[in-house]
């Protein structure tokens, strides 16, 4: 089972979260030029604004991994250097640190956080021939339009809705279940997935609604749901939007369960949430954090008082695979990278690795999280 810490880390985090930021600093923007003995490989994701943690979490997982394969020699006899790209879950400037990463000459990018960041970066990387992996991009678009240079280290949206939208119908059969989504590409894309299994399984939803991402009074919907009588409530979307919710749900008396996507991997959710947040329930694959594949690198993390949650090992684990592909290839020709990684498996610390021909992982466990008293457990 999988324990996150909430309370108790907030002064060793701090500290390390100031480490981090200075790194970045100087590597954003332009960044400092590459030397010859150096391969440039680079992390995007929203490092700065309201979805900062799951930057964190990449840049974590990103930086671990690259230290630790420095440390052991690099890859093709040159060290790894590390860049950062912050994109604030933004498209535009999701673009502007792709095309950025191009003239830094970045030949791999563990990236983007959003799907829609992920997916027009691709375009930029995909014509440059630079492989791109993502830890936590879900949105189907991304591999099934995107070039054959990108893969996932995560799930798939329709595949989440599916597997979210069965449990509903068979665990709230002749019950009133809400879907309430943001309009993101990550949001909406999962919930139209539940709605459709959800309601194939026999269970459509007595009420479906939209919001807009950083709404701050949600009294309006809250007072539908309670009208409705709804009994449960599936929200598509991120960690911060749901935590305002249920928030104000419970002081408003609603009574009725929230279940959600993967995006409630991240201890902010509490700390936004509160006691409100007890019971809430999340998909996600299924973590790896106690298996022994991730025993050295987790134990390693919390020697610096970092728990590696949300897509932390995920990000580690998409360095290792440009690694291996590299070795393998003796090349960092991402079209090169791409046809091996198609065609091969790769051990890593998330477990063994495989990929269709789309960029999509051949094979994912997924379990439900539940949170209880400031930290989430997954259900045996």
């Amino acid at each position: 089972m999988s324990r996150m810490w909430v309370e108790g880390m907030r002064v060793g985090m701090a500290v390390m979260v100031l480490a981090l930021a200075g790194c970045a600093a100087q590597n954003r923007g332009g960044g400092t030029k590459v030397a010859p003995n150096e391969i440039a490989v680079g992390v995007a994701g929203p490092m700065t604004g309201d979805l900062a943690a799951f930057g964190e979490q990449l840049q974590r997982g990103a930086k671990a991994a690259v230290d630790d394969i420095n440390a052991k020699g690099g890859v093709l006899g040159k060290q790894l250097h590390l860049v950062i790209g912050d994109d604030q879950c933004d498209p535009r400037k999701a673009v502007n640190v792709a095309n950025d990463f191009v003239k830094q000459g970045v030949v791999f990018v563990d990236g983007h956080f959003c799907s829609g960041s992920s997916i027009p970066a691709s375009a930029v990387y995909g014509e440059e021939g630079i492989l791109q992996m993502t830890p936590s991009s879900t949105n189907p678009m991304l591999t099934e339009r995107g070039p054959k240079t990108v893969f996932r280290v995560c799930n798939r949206d329709d595949w989440q809705g599916s597997f979210a939208g069965d449990w509903l119908a068979k665990t709230y059969a002749g019950k009133k279940l809400a879907v309430v989504d943001d309009k993101s590409a990550y949001g909406g894309g999962v919930a139209e997935k539940v709605v459709a299994t959800a309601s194939g399984a026999g269970l459509a939803p007595a009420l479906q609604q939209s919001i807009t991402q950083r709404q701050s009074d949600f009294s309006s919907l809250i007072a539908q749901l309670k009208v409705a009588q709804i009994d449960v409530v599936y929200f598509g979307g991120y960690h911060n939007d749901l935590a305002t919710l249920v928030r104000q749900a419970r002081n408003a008396g609603f009574k009725g369960d929230f279940v959600s996507d993967d995006a409630l991997n991240t201890s902010e959710f509490w700390s936004m949430a509160g006691p409100a947040g007890e019971g809430v329930r999340f998909s996600d694959a299924a973590s790896a954090i106690n298996q022994e594949s991730a025993r050295a690198v987790v134990a390693k993390f919390r020697s610096e008082n970092y728990e590696p949650e949300g897509y932390t090992l995920n990000a580690y684990a998409a360095v290792q695979a440009f690694a291996a592909a590299a070795t393998a290839t003796g090349s960092t020709d991402g079209r090169k990278m791409a046809d091996w990684l198609h065609a091969n498996h790769v051990s890593s610390v998330v477990g063994d690795l495989a990929w269709d021909d789309k960029g999509d992982m051949t094979k994912l466990n997924y379990a439900w999280f539940v949170w209880h008293d400031g930290q989430y457990d997954q259900e045996p």
